[in-house]
């Protein structure tokens, strides 16, 4: 017998019990299903077994990494599905490709066109699957053995994934005799999947999946037709530079590629930039560039290079952040746990900002502030704009799209641009690289250069950010005139270098312990890039410094 302790309460278990039987037993204290286990703070599969005395405590679907888990096996369960439907010799690929709201986005790569006949089906045999309860098993194997299984069933990035792992075993996935890796936590059977949804989207399919907020409650899905086209434009560039996942990127880096690949990537970047301002350009009249965009995007180092571009045409654009109207600390409202809310459009003095820019576009002379982060105070250096018939003010912070940011200004001399950090790099077909996990990364090189931050910090905050983003941000982004992606296929290969000795800074038994290990473990399937062959005026450049533009 083993005895576990929950909630400070010691009861006796035959060694070796599931930790699912325990679950079960627990589940009705549980509002929302639970997904995984901590045994003495360590994250289990329910699969795994009690030999052990432990302290036991339990996720659920509505934790981040119990969200990931059901993502994560709901995915596996459409892939067996799509296969079982089409037939494996029809199915070239199934690639994951993003997330869209709360649909994942899944492109089917066949000779014949996908259908919402065939969507049908793939769905009500995915509803088979999940009705029959099948084991969802784990294994470990030797990667030479793995690798094989790779090569076995077609799935030749992961083998190339596993070319550059370290580690001497790999843990492989088996549903009905479908065999899959996946970077993260499984549920133990797919008679966990109760809520989903399948769609027939723009050519391929979205499987719906409920939000951690409201874990059993599918949202209706509204199409974002500009964030769509953002994404499947940076996929064309990894597709167009070979680059399709981090396997591919590894192979560049050992083939000397990297460089050239480099500049493909900026060069990109910079015709995508300079479409933008024509855009602005041709549509006259325009005096506010307002650019917008979550924590980490980019947005300072795009708001520069839009105003080089903008220069080209005979403009004169004045770069200006949202960020140097911040309230003064003190009066900085807070979040329910007592911290500073610097996300919340509450933080900007909203009245001082749109009396400036109005009074600038009457022709008055305004000085306009600079805020002072390590003071947390706003102050004026004489920093003093008129506007002239070819000024034009570029306008950057989180809130730009809010229409309550810009209330006062004359639509008509508004621009708006969405930009966000958007990975279109895959780890493999099946495992994409969330976009909060790329801006998390940058977040926590950039504060840690800039503001002194430690990762620690970084990390702890950052679930507040993210709520501030699904409040304040996202819901405005499809309003935006364009939107701009500000990724690089590159980066994760440089930040890398920058990002590890900031994550083993965390120690054991530290609350952020666990997200640290698990951005580490990330980190192992990348080669590293030195940086010296970032361009100085790259986006990149404003997180790991020495940026043309002082950022």
């Amino acid at each position: 017998m083993v005895t576990i302790t929950i909630e400070g309460v010691p009861k006796k278990y035959p060694r070796g019990t599931a930790f699912e039987e325990i679950a079960k037993e627990y589940q009705p204290s549980y509002k929302d299903m639970i997904a995984l286990v901590l045994e003495n703070g360590k994250i289990r599969e329910l699969h795994k077994k009690a030999n052990k005395d432990c302290r036991l405590s339990f996720l659920t679907i509505r934790d981040d990494i119990g969200h990931k888990t059901y993502v994560r096996t709901g995915l596996m369960t459409l892939i067996k599905a799509v296969q079982d439907v089409l037939g494996t010799d029809k199915v070239k690929k199934v690639k994951v490709e993003f997330a869209i709201g709360q649909g994942y986005y899944c492109n089917v790569k066949m000779d014949e066109k996908l259908t919402g006949a065939h969507v049908k089906q793939i769905a009500k045999r995915m509803h088979e699957l999940t009705e029959s309860n099948l084991p969802i098993v784990k294994k470990s194997y030797p990667i030479d053995d793995a690798m094989q299984i790779f090569h076995q069933y077609k799935m030749y990035d992961k083998e190339k994934l596993f070319r550059y792992r370290r580690s001497s075993f790999v843990n492989i996935y088996c549903l009905d005799g479908y065999y899959d890796y996946y970077y993260g936590y499984m549920l133990p059977s797919t008679g966990y999947l109760k809520y989903f949804d399948v769609m027939l989207y723009e050519g391929g399919i979205l499987l719906l999946i409920p939000e951690k907020a409201d874990p059993t409650k599918i949202e209706f899905f509204e199409p974002r037709e500009k964030f769509f086209r953002t994404l499947t434009t940076s996929s064309h560039w990894g597709e167009m530079m070979e680059i399709d996942s981090v396997g591919d990127l590894n192979d560049a880096i050992c083939d000397g590629r990297i460089h050239d690949m480099i500049l493909v990537q900026e060069a990109l970047q910079e015709r995508r930039i300079g479409e933008i301002a024509k855009e602005i350009v041709d549509k006259g009249n325009v005096k506010f560039v307002v650019i917008a965009g979550p924590s980490s995007s980019g947005k300072t180092t795009f708001s520069h290079r839009l105003s080089i571009q903008l220069r080209t045409y005979g403009m004169k654009p004045h770069p200006i952040a949202l960020d140097d109207y911040f309230v003064n600390r003190e009066d900085t409202p807070r979040d329910e746990n007592g911290d500073y809310n610097f996300e919340c459009l509450e933080a900007i003095d909203l009245k001082q900002f749109n009396e400036d820019m109005n009074r600038l576009l009457k022709g008055e002379s305004v000085e306009l502030p600079q805020f002072n982060f390590k003071l947390g105070k706003r102050e004026y250096h004489g920093n003093v704009k008129k506007l002239g018939p070819e000024d034009i003010l570029v306008i950057e912070g989180i809130h730009g799209l809010n229409p309550a940011t810009t209330v006062s200004m004359p639509d008509e001399n508004k621009f708006k641009i969405y930009i966000s950090a958007l990975t279109s790099l895959n780890i493999d077909e099946h495992n994409r690289i969330p976009t909060t996990d790329g801006r998390l990364i940058r977040r926590l090189v950039r504060d840690a250069r800039t503001r002194g931050t430690s990762a620690k910090r970084t990390i702890e905050m950052w679930q507040s950010v993210r709520r501030g983003e699904e409040q304040y941000i996202f819901p405005y982004q499809e309003s935006a005139d364009e939107m701009f992606n500000s990724v690089l296929i590159y980066e994760l290969a440089v930040l890398k270098q920058y990002a590890e000795p900031l994550l083993f800074s965390i120690r054991k038994g530290e609350p952020e312990y666990y997200e640290a290990k698990r951005l580490l473990k990330f980190f192992e399937y990348f080669l590293g890039i030195d940086s010296v062959n970032v361009p100085a005026n790259s986006i990149c450049r404003e997180f790991i410094g020495g940026s043309y533009f002082h950022v």
